[in-house]
């Protein structure tokens, strides 16, 4: 039985070349955990989007033994209105049981397939509109970073293929792996909001102020009762303001960002301490467990038990 698992990045034509790095900058530097191979759909090199082509080791026969497949993400003008059968034939061979994941517009490819009927999903946000008209049996989202639908995770344009990398790892391995990944590859170890912040806005006035400095303060401040009034007093701005700016920097309003921040907080905790659900509760600003098992069952789908239980088998 292998050791490590085994991550097959599927590159297709038309692929962003930095795209298709990001599986193996982020799973090669987890400590031996995974072995990251490249594969195109018969073996041959393939052409990027650049002034480029690219050879790859493998041919679509490595997809039978990936535990985890990464298909990675495609220039829009590569993007078929049917799925080409070379390359239907090659996601055939992907086991029943494995992971599969897209970056960015890679998602048409799942959906061409089939592979995202009924599940939540999201892509880059300049193609939602293209995708919601072909796969209306889809229910995207496109205000997140990246959708974890249990066999099947899609992430939104370019970067969020960290994000959803970094993800991966922090389920397979937990917490203090993956911000060890993050600090040897230089980037966050997980980016707050969604893709709204990074939809073009109109350029703030020079001077403006931001939340940043507010939202860095209540990063400090989670195990205590914070209203949406403190912050934006912190922040030295009216109510209305501070919401609005809020929104337009994080892509997501104070009130959601702050359970999303005690969420991850406690879902740290939960990995790395013995604390009671109700003492992490406290630590993290819910006001009981009842409150925090409810907010994790919504973020994650599990209680709380049950996901000590996972990392604790993980260590």
């Amino acid at each position: 039985m292998r050791q490590t698992e085994r991550i097959v990045v599927l590159a297709l034509d038309g692929v962003y070349p930095f795209e298709l790095g990001i599986p193996s900058r982020i799973f090669g530097a987890a400590d031996g955990r995974y072995e990251v191979l490249t594969c195109s759909v018969d073996g041959r090199p393939v052409r990027s989007n650049a002034d480029f082509s690219i050879n790859v080791e493998h041919g679509p026969e490595v997809l039978a033994t990936a535990d985890t497949v990464v298909v990675a993400s495609v220039a829009p003008s590569y993007i078929t209105p049917d799925l080409p059968e070379a390359v239907a034939a090659a996601l055939a061979r992907i086991r029943p049981d494995a992971r599969i994941v897209s970056i960015c517009t890679a998602a048409f490819v799942l959906a061409a397939a089939g592979l995202l009927d009924g599940r939540k999903a999201t892509t880059h946000w300049q193609v939602v509109d293209e995708f919601r008209q072909r796969f209306p049996q889809v229910d995207l989202d496109p205000d997140v970073l990246f959708v974890d639908d249990g066999r099947v995770l899609t992430s939104a344009g370019a970067a969020s293929g960290v994000d959803v990398c970094l993800h991966i790892v922090r389920t397979d391995h937990g917490s203090a792996l993956a911000n060890a990944v993050a600090r040897r590859c230089v980037v966050p170890p997980f980016r707050d909001g969604g893709q709204a912040q990074y939809i073009e806005q109109p350029v703030p006035q020079q001077g403006a102020a931001s939340t940043a400095e507010a939202r860095a303060w209540a990063l400090e401040h989670l195990d205590e009762p914070l209203a949406l009034a403190d912050l934006a007093r912190h922040a030295g701005m009216s109510l209305r303001t501070f919401a609005r700016r809020f929104q337009e920097e994080v892509g997501m309003s104070p009130g959601r960002w702050l359970i999303q921040q005690r969420v991850a907080r406690a879902r740290h905790l939960l990995e790395s301490t013995d604390l009671s659900v109700d003492q992490i509760a406290g630590e993290v600003g819910f006001a009981t467990g009842a409150s925090l098992r409810q907010h994790l069952h919504a973020a994650i789908g599990v209680s709380p038990q049950a996901y000590r239980r996972t990392f604790q088998a993980v260590r």
